[in-house]
């Protein structure tokens, strides 16, 4: 996972947005605010142990930095079946044996060093409803989304809940407080079109995640560890005070 810091030149960075990542306003506490939009698929394992160092990387700079983080969707299977298949299965087909079980030892190590459990029990599939509903979840105020993305995740990936399980994702949403929910899950063509609009806003010219960019400028990718993060957070800040 690369740790180098890079600037970028994005096409979402214009109109409204662009003229608030110029300004880089400061919130009402006098501190500097660190705007983050994060690609995410929530059945990527990195994507958890990303905003995990992410947050980690908050806590501890929370006395300098302000922060809103944004999350956009990302396809890693984009032709998953919605009815979904054995977790295990699926990713023995397509990794093989061998490189399965590695790569399960090393996110079942990672997890624990952030104090879950890594669960490969039940099913995998299409991750659109639970993109449609992080995108609802984003109007309605980005602590909601980031603590639905925090639900799905913990659901998914340490107790074995399968993320197109609409039930599933209804609790999720009931948990943290998200309004029309069931409304939209029940209806499978609302939001489509808006996942899609975020996907090639903020999605289109990346191959992996999680991705993150910081204050519209400086991206990094992969489960970087929090002083990575620390790291861009200062960058950032000091290019908004130039």
């Amino acid at each position: 996972m690369p740790s180098r810091l890079l600037p970028i030149r994005a096409p979402f960075l214009t109109k409204p947005t662009a003229l608030r990542f110029a300004k880089h306003m400061a919130s009402n506490t006098g501190k500097k605010l660190i705007q983050i939009d994060v690609s995410s698929d929530t059945v990527c394992p990195w994507c958890f142990v990303g905003k995990k160092n992410l947050e980690k990387a908050m806590e501890q700079t929370m006395d300098k930095f302000d922060f809103e983080v944004r999350w956009h969707p990302f396809f890693l299977n984009p032709d998953a079946p919605k009815e979904g298949v054995k977790k295990s299965d699926f990713y023995k087909t397509k990794f093989g044996p061998v490189q399965f079980e590695r790569a399960t030892a090393r996110m079942r190590e990672m997890f624990r060093g952030l104090g879950f459990e890594y669960d490969m029990s039940g099913l995998t599939g299409n991750t659109m409803d639970s993109h449609r509903l992080i995108t609802l979840a984003g109007h309605q105020g980005y602590d909601k989304q980031n603590a639905l993305v925090d639900e799905l995740f913990v659901s998914y990936f340490c107790q074995g809940k399968y993320i197109g399980d609409r039930q599933v994702l209804m609790d999720a949403a009931r948990k943290v407080g998200i309004e029309g929910a069931e409304e939209l899950l029940l209806d499978p063509s609302k939001g489509v079109d808006e996942v899609k609009e975020e996907l090639n806003k903020y999605s289109s010219g990346i191959s992996g995640v999680p991705h993150f960019v910081i204050n519209g400028k400086y991206q990094l990718s992969g489960g970087q560890p929090p002083n990575i993060f620390m790291r861009a957070f200062e960058t950032a800040a000091k290019d908004a005070a130039e």
